[in-house]
């Protein structure tokens, strides 16, 4: 099976691809990188796209910083990432260093990031049977930090848990 581009019947103006963006930025926070991406893929590159990336930014339909903060808060709460995983995806999505510290900082803030890992935990525990070794595995591939894993995990299980 072949995958072709779209191939536009007329040449998109800049300002229509702005009026795109702004409605693809207001639907929900996107990161430069998508943001981008959607530009390229309707055919807009260099001096039409740096004006448009500029319009949005400056018009705050398009801004990094909120976008980190409402992905990591987003995949903690709904998919419950921990933050390694949240940070790799970010990097993936080439979001500054400093916007993605500031986004994690901000999870810890929060709160409820060691009742999420513990959660996981006694749930994985469940569900294994109490194999601990699925148990961490489980929660390390979601992005939890090891030292905490493993002291949770302990704590779980010495508090008496039946499965």
């Amino acid at each position: 099976m072949e995958f072709k581009k779209k191939a536009f019947a007329k040449p998109i103006t800049k300002e229509i691809a702005l009026q795109k963006l702004q409605s693809f930025c207001g639907y929900q926070e996107r990161s430069t990188s998508e943001v981008t991406t959607k530009l390229r893929d309707l055919g807009i590159f260099s001096e039409s796209l740096d004006w448009v990336l500029a319009k949005l930014i400056d018009d705050n339909f398009l801004n990094e910083e909120r976008f980190a903060i409402a992905y990591a808060r987003g995949k903690f709460r709904i998919k419950s990432w921990g933050k390694i995983r949240i940070k790799l995806e970010l990097q993936n999505r080439r979001v500054p260093e400093t916007f993605v510290k500031k986004a994690l900082k901000e999870m810890d803030t929060e709160g409820g990031y060691l009742e999420t890992l513990e959660r996981l935990l006694v749930y994985k525990l469940k569900e294994t049977e109490g194999d601990r070794d699925k148990a961490a595995g489980y929660a390390l591939r979601r992005g939890f930090e090891s030292e905490y894993v493993f002291e949770t995990l302990n704590r779980i299980v010495n508090s008496n848990f039946v499965v």
